[in-house]
């Protein structure tokens, strides 16, 4: 797993060993972040200079990936402790600390936000249905802008969420992952 473009185009990350943490691929990694860069509902200005979040972030490749790219600061939430350690070695490696807040606890009871972001990025656990309550609580802990875009990791073969204050504007498959791109309303 590596970063795919940007100023640390190419860098490794760092995973926890095992099969809980399972990182977002980065054929799927780059086919959202060309989506988000070129689309018309989103473009350069989604990423470059934002605030973004990474919620059940894991390794932090998501997070990671929008620094490398162009934005401010990113915020990642992950309550694993593996995950939490390479995420922490990832940020570090970088030389990203001046850039990355990483929180350890869950997405579902996220602490008062300092910055609300306009980009979140959200890769729960498949077949569990997290998604959705997990953007309730981040909107309600003002973690989440106005009209803020959430990129959401499902599994493929998992039936489309219900998103209530959210309209997909995109949806990338790859591999066993489905990606929902998100405006919300």
């Amino acid at each position: 797993m590596r970063i795919v473009a940007g100023r640390w185009r190419g860098r490794a990350l760092q995973a926890p060993p095992g099969a809980t943490t399972r990182p977002t691929a980065d054929r799927l990694r780059q086919a959202l972040f060309d989506s988000l860069w070129h689309a018309p509902w989103a473009g350069r200005g989604v990423i470059e200079g934002a605030a973004v979040l990474d919620a059940f972030a894991g390794t932090g490749a998501l997070g990671l990936e929008a620094l490398s790219r162009g934005a401010a600061r990113a915020f990642f939430i992950e309550q694993d402790r593996a995950a939490l350690a390479a995420l922490r070695a990832n940020v570090v490696a970088l030389r990203a600390e001046g850039m990355a807040r990483v929180i350890g606890g869950s997405a579902l009871r996220p602490p008062p936000a300092d910055t609300p972001c306009g980009l979140v990025f959200l890769d729960p656990p498949y077949g569990k249905d997290l998604g959705p309550a997990a953007l309730a609580a981040l909107r309600a802990a003002g973690w989440i802008a106005p009209g803020a875009l959430a990129c959401l990791e499902t599994g493929r073969d998992e039936e489309r969420p219900e998103l209530p204050g959210w309209e997909v504007v995109a949806e990338r498959e790859g591999g066993a992952a489905r990606m929902l791109v998100l405006r919300g309303t």
